[in-house]
């Protein structure tokens, strides 16, 4: 249970986290400037992979590609469908050097792009050409995170199962750096507030353009340095932070304005993944069943392999 959820401090590995949280974007950027908007940012996101994060296929012009973070021997891969495969070693460098690097094997494919090159949701950010700060990478702590997302993946998948209406993929989102998965009411929601630093107002109000419960796990940072599943609704119905949900050592936080359960409170359970689809499951009911969402219409029995769901 320790290998498959391994320990991950936030304190330990910070700055291997930041480092790699602006790596990613520099990398999600690339795949932004290519591709043509998809609802909800959809089109922005990693998908989780048996040895680290990917995107997913990349059209630039007559030729596609695909980019990847390998935790496992620390490589980042650049591949084209023309069958080339460039690579960089990942260890520690600067935010500016990995630009440079990955440019480099770009233009060596015969990949041009321009990106935006500021940092989205990340206070006082700087051009990444220009950050020398930035430049912390512990291999172990790296493949740990990695672990820790694996086996995410696997609940958050499970969990997914339960419900017919329109739910995103079990996708990561670079700018946030987090592990998500979205349920939807199907309802429009009342226009978003925005105000998500170095974020522009029009992506946020059209990410939450409809009713949703999200739920997600984030490494830590910021006002809460800690890692950490989390659960939100969108907007939040009249009495979902006072709800009763599992497990018990799961709280709501006033600050972040969500449901928290600790990713070491739920490491240490005899069950972790019990413990956390507990999770998953109460706070989506309780975001569901306050707002009056269609759930007999819209929730279903969990997937089992190779079993169709039965139609009468």
């Amino acid at each position: 249970m320790t290998d498959r959820w391994p320990a991950l401090p936030y304190a330990a590995w910070k700055d291997t986290c930041a480092t790699l949280q602006l790596w990613t974007q520099i990398v999600g950027k690339t795949r932004l400037a290519l591709t043509p908007w998809l609802n909800h940012s959809w089109h922005v996101t990693f998908d989780v992979t048996a040895r680290g994060l990917a995107t997913p296929l990349i059209h630039a012009s007559e030729r596609s590609f695909q980019v990847e973070f390998d935790f496992v021997d620390h490589l980042l891969w650049l591949r084209t469908s023309d069958g080339q495969a460039r690579h960089l070693s990942l260890q520690p460098m600067s935010v500016a050097e990995f630009r440079a690097q990955f440019f480099d094997r770009l233009s060596q494919a015969g990949i041009a792009v321009r990106i935006y090159d500021r940092p989205n949701e990340i206070p006082d950010p700087v051009p990444f050409r220009d950050d020398h700060v930035h430049a912390a990478y512990d291999a172990d702590f790296a493949n740990r995170f990695w672990r820790v997302l694996l086996a995410s993946h696997q609940v958050f998948s499970r969990f997914r199962t339960g419900f017919l209406g329109k739910a995103s993929p079990v996708h990561f989102f670079w700018g946030s750096f987090d592990l998500a998965a979205t349920r939807f009411s199907g309802r429009r929601a009342p226009l978003h507030p925005g105000g998500v630093p170095h974020l522009p107002d029009t992506v946020t109000r059209e990410a939450y353009s409809h009713e949703v419960s999200s739920a997600g796990f984030w490494p830590g940072g910021g006002s809460f340095e800690e890692a950490a599943f989390y659960s939100y609704a969108y907007p939040a119905p009249d009495g979902f932070s006072s709800a009763a949900i599992q497990p018990p050592n799961a709280f709501f936080s006033t600050a972040l304005g969500e449901f928290i359960l600790p990713y070491e409170a739920m490491r240490e359970a005899p069950d972790p993944d019990q413990h956390l689809l507990a999770f998953l499951e109460s706070t989506y009911a309780a975001a569901a069943q306050l707002a009056r969402w269609d759930r007999s219409a819209l929730d279903c029995a969990p997937g089992v392999p190779r079993r169709p769901r039965r139609i009468e």
